[in-house]
């Protein structure tokens, strides 16, 4: 099984970050009992000084380099996924994609109708590729913008009803899509370092909330544990 993670910058991770893609990477390997890979174009972490994702400086030595794949992008969202995950699927072949985007479309580049419609499709390119390949969809977590920003945490929601409202018009037995729960205590002062992004606290909660919808779901894996 081959595991491909999307994201924004809360998925690709600065230099000197564990990532919640390793918190994965240690639940998938202590529970699935059969061969899997984490497959994906990139593998490098945003460097800040250096504004791009150059740094390979990865808090865990243990993360193995064949395992640090990913399509995830500091400041990238829907509107930059939808045009390059079919050919990533197909040049990778991919079986499962984990996908967390939104925040950064809202933020910056689209209104919470444009990004689900970018998300539907993202989603039906991702089935040109592999019309079997399955989908992990998280919601979009309102960060610390949100408490001050009334119209941007009304657009944050509105996006969750229309995501919610897609994965379940667009479900397929032949390519199923999951919705997971917001990470199960979530907390942006707590989780996060700067209020977006997560701290470790944070990359277990969101690993967690991807492994249990799988877990769940379709019986993939098992409950996540966190690891050291």
């Amino acid at each position: 099984m081959r595991f491909t993670f999307v994201g924004d910058s809360m998925t690709i991770g600065r230099a000197g970050d564990f990532t919640w893609r390793y918190r994965m990477w240690q639940h998938l390997t202590s529970v699935l009992g059969a061969p899997f890979a984490i497959v994906g174009p990139r593998d490098a972490l945003y460097d800040t000084g250096a504004d791009a994702a150059v740094s390979h400086a990865y808090a865990a030595p243990d993360f193995p380099a064949g395992a640090r794949a990913h399509l995830a992008g500091w400041g990238e969202g829907w509107l930059h996924m939808a045009p390059v995950i079919a050919d990533t699927v197909t040049a990778h072949r991919t079986d499962v994609l984990l996908v967390s985007l939104g925040l950064i479309d809202l933020g910056f580049y689209t209104d919470s109708d444009q990004t689900a419609l970018n998300a539907r499709e993202f989603i039906a390119a991702a089935r040109t590729a592999n019309p079997r390949v399955k989908m992990v969809l998280l919601p979009v977590i309102p960060n610390v913008r949100a408490e001050s920003d009334a119209p941007f945490a009304a657009e944050c929601d509105r996006f969750n009803e229309l995501l919610a409202k897609a994965v379940a018009d667009l479900d397929d037995p032949m390519s199923p899509i999951l919705l997971a729960s917001r990470p199960t205590g979530y907390d942006i002062h707590r989780d996060t370092y700067d209020g977006t992004h997560p701290g470790p606290t944070g990359e277990h909660r969101l690993a967690a909330a991807f492994a249990d919808a799988m877990h769940q779901a379709w019986g993939l894996g098992g409950p996540y544990t966190p690891r050291p």
